[in-house]
């Protein structure tokens, strides 16, 4: 946990200290620099489809996280995001549900683009946004005595809304689609290839403007 939190804070230090000139340069005194910690809930796709209909998937957990934006034009951003959850790892079962395995944590970072909306519906207190990225999904997974990692890539797409709460401040929601497919080569040594699985983060924050 501790790591995870180390890792959060270093990589808001990194684009902070990166927007620093960015804000001395922009000619038109606007925002340039945003950063959103956020908490939510994390539901994971099924990694493998197998015999009988069974399923190996991560149960539904909590995620918390921080979205950090530099922006590039008045409403286009570069954006780098690191998130972090926690869950129980299960088998799914016909008849009978999920079946706890183990459990496992992920640590998920990114990079991309996101394009505000704001301007276009002429509002000034909301501001829908898409964004769009690539970045990748860390597993650790512990099963019984056995622990594992795993790590690969995953494209995301995300929609959300910016509701202003204050100057520099606004809530935001947001809910983020990532799509990738769990490394069983990594993981476990063999050639298994796993579902592409759709991984839905559903998350709630502030974002503050610099």
């Amino acid at each position: 946990m501790r790591n995870v939190q180390r890792t959060l804070i270093t990589a808001a230090s990194v684009v902070a200290l990166s927007g620093a000139p960015l804000f001395a340069q922009d000619p038109n005194g606007g925002t340039v620099l945003h950063v959103s910690p956020y908490a939510g809930y994390f539901i994971s796709g099924n990694f493998l489809n197998g015999p009988l209909g069974t399923t190996l998937s991560n149960a539904p957990g909590f995620m918390y996280g921080t979205q950090l934006g530099l922006s590039l034009a008045p409403n286009l951003s570069l954006i780098g995001n690191v998130g972090y959850t926690t869950s129980d790892m299960k088998v799914g079962i016909p008849f009978l549900g999920g079946v706890k395995v183990g459990q496992s944590s992920m640590l998920l970072y990114d990079a991309g683009l996101e394009y505000n909306l704001g301007s276009l519906l002429g509002s000034k207190t909301f501001s829908p946004f898409i964004q769009g990225g690539v970045g990748a999904m860390k597993y650790d997974v512990n099963v019984s005595v056995i622990d594992t990692h795993a790590t690969n890539f995953a494209g995301n797409i995300g929609v959300g809304a910016d509701f202003a709460v204050s100057k520099g401040m606004a809530l935001r929601l947001l809910a983020k689609d990532y799509i990738g497919q769990f490394n069983f080569q990594d993981a476990t040594g063999l050639g298994i290839t796993g579902n592409t699985a759709h991984n839905l983060a559903l998350t709630a924050g502030l974002r503050f403007d610099f």
